[in-house]
């Protein structure tokens, strides 16, 4: 019997999840497990893509509905709830559906690593869904945190406060952004990026180019930088420990 996995999302062809278990499974040669996109205009067509699909084991969720796949679900961790956001639904048996976040999960194990004793704050570079992830591993790696946005919001600064005082206190710089992501590759975050020195750690999000403008600014300046692509293994390694409990 075939094991069903998927990944639910708009415009979603760029996929890494697909591409990334698909591999997975030709290299353990196992016939039986395939994993497909669910490329769906909205979430509302999520139940009827449910009783389409009765053989689906576990899926992953994607941009625009990590936030909006919550009120379809039997239950959600207390993590994913506390995060805001889902990227991995298991299903039961009994086809009961519940809510995990393991973004935050390849987020904390890919930076934790590169941390050094001057690492004790960090700058996270958009308010989108993804950064609500970060901010639970800044948490619990015991960071502190500040939001930059373009635009002026409560708790939350803009590019144009970041000045040489603020990154040298802020020595870890995180763009949760899509900014710079293929074909616009040579997008960036609005900084100034001469701030940037050997003590700080510049870590992008993005894996498609693997070195965003972004990361080759950095380190120019003599950044140790990081691209998102272990924390997107790490959180697709979690997800099928999740599915396969």
């Amino acid at each position: 019997m075939t094991k069903r996995y998927g990944l639910i999302g708009k415009n979603i062809d760029y996929s890494f999840s697909r591409n990334y278990f698909t591999e997975r499974f030709k290299k353990k040669r196992d016939n039986k497990s395939i994993y497909v996109n669910f490329d769906i205009e909205n979430i509302t067509l999520f139940p009827s893509l449910q009783e389409e699909y009765q053989d689906i084991k576990g899926l992953n969720v994607t941009i625009p509905y990590k936030q909006a796949i919550i009120p379809y679900l039997d239950e959600v961790s207390k993590i994913a709830k506390k995060i805001g956001a889902v990227n991995t639904i298991q299903i039961s048996k009994k086809g009961k559906l519940k809510g995990y976040n393991t973004d935050w999960y390849g987020f904390y194990y890919s930076l934790k690593p590169l941390l050094k004793f001057q690492h004790k704050k960090a700058l996270i570079l958009g308010t989108g869904g993804a950064s609500k992830a970060i901010e639970y591993a800044l948490t619990k790696l015991k960071i502190q945190y500040l939001l930059v946005s373009r635009t002026k919001q409560e708790g939350v600064i803009t590019y144009e406060d970041i000045d040489a005082n603020l990154m040298s206190e802020y020595t870890i710089v995180i763009n949760t952004t899509p900014v710079g992501t293929f074909p616009n590759i040579k997008d960036k975050p609005q900084l100034d990026y001469s701030l940037f020195t050997p003590k700080h750690i510049a870590y992008d999000l993005i894996y498609n180019p693997e070195e965003t403008t972004f990361l080759r600014l950095a380190k120019e300046h003599g950044a140790k930088t990081k691209n998102g692509y272990e924390m997107l293994v790490l959180q697709a390694e979690r997800a099928w420990e999740i599915w396969n409990k």
